[in-house]
């Protein structure tokens, strides 16, 4: 996923891309693993963590919603037969993966993959001409279905809310009048559009259409919802004792994390010194290491994506799951899409 809008290096199609594993020696060490356990990389991707984890000695579960993740994982699933096993599903529903006896780690990178930049026919990237699609399991509305079918004014409040974009109002407009003689079909004809709303300055660090497509990218496959429920879902498959860390590259996905592991480390909302102290909440996890940990200036300068990179982290008690609350995350009230098959 995109890194958010301040001074964090994106690929041309609106994201830092997974060549190599973000703060993986941070990551390992929040999750300790080791011989006999069993740890699900929600975010299989490239591989990356899995790997890692595997020469650890530990078993892993990795899932990926994109085939094309799966099937380019055989190799490494081959070369670990016994203790690596692949599934293709959404990291949302990671608890239906799990054993009965629990999981003793879960990590979640919450990252667009090279892979998927570097096909055109993917439609992630303006980097390359392709269809405009974006849909990482390959199924339901695409990009192009939200581009030419949504009102003005939800075309705005999804550009603007997870685009972060502050031309939301003219860029919607100007799709609008655009599309009424000639619908969107590939990610260069989009990406020329939104320059002619906001033509690029010679200071400006990302393309003007970088932030367009991390909201249709973000709306598309439904990131922020999975997300969070990938949160609550991991909660529930860990066992107690066992350790959730989650690597994010944009402030909307590090709210998300943060407001989590706040309440379920049992901290009151909204305490304030003027008013009565807000009842602790029963602590599902309890903090492992700094609240935040960023990379360090020679991983940064070694690897561009890192330089956005946040990982957070917490260590599963023995209090039961709690039931999901969603009102935690203030996450927007957007329109649904149906698909046209184009």
């Amino acid at each position: 996923m995109t890194a958010h809008s301040g001074g964090m290096e994106h690929d041309a199609g609106g994201g830092p891309v997974r060549h190599i594993p973000v703060l993986l020696n941070e990551v390992l060490s929040a999750l300790q693993p080791g011989r006999g356990q069993v740890i699900l990389d929600g975010t299989f991707g490239a591989g990356g963590y899995t790997k890692a984890i595997l020469e650890s000695g530990a078993h892993v579960i990795a899932l990926d919603r994109d085939p094309n993740a799966i099937a380019d994982g055989k190799e490494l699933a081959a070369a670990y037969p016994d203790a690596l096993q692949l599934i293709e599903s959404r990291f949302s529903r990671l608890d239906a993966h799990a054993p009965d006896s629990g999981l003793d780690a879960v990590v979640l990178d919450i990252g667009v993959s090279s892979m998927q930049i570097d096909e055109a026919e993917r439609g992630f990237s303006f980097q390359k001409d392709g269809p405009l699609d974006m849909r990482m399991s390959k199924s339901g509305p695409s990009a192009a279905d939200v581009v030419n079918t949504l009102k003005v004014s939800d075309l705005t409040r999804v550009i603007g809310f997870l685009g972060e974009e502050k031309q939301a109002g003219r860029i919607a407009r100007a799709i609008d009048a655009r599309r009424k003689n000639d619908r969107f079909a590939t990610t260069r004809d989009l990406a020329a559009l939104v320059e002619t709303v906001k033509p690029r300055r010679a200071r400006d660090k990302i393309h003007p259409a970088t932030r367009m497509f991390q909201a249709l990218r973000i709306f598309v496959n439904e990131e922020l919802a999975e997300l969070a429920d990938a949160l609550f879902a991991a909660e529930r498959a860990l066992r107690p004792g066992g350790r959730l860390a989650v690597v994010t590259f944009h402030s909307l996905e590090d709210r998300i994390v943060k407001r989590f592991f706040q309440d379920r480390f049992g901290k009151g909302g909204g305490a304030s010194r003027h008013l009565p102290a807000t009842q602790e909440k029963p602590a599902t996890f309890e903090p492992i290491g700094k609240p935040v940990i960023a990379a360090s200036d020679a991983e940064a300068a070694r690897n561009p994506r890192a330089r956005s990179a946040k990982l957070r982290a917490g260590r599963r008690t023995a209090i039961a799951a709690r039931d999901p609350e969603y009102s935690l995350f203030g996450l927007p009230d957007l329109p649904a899409v149906t698909s046209t098959g184009g």
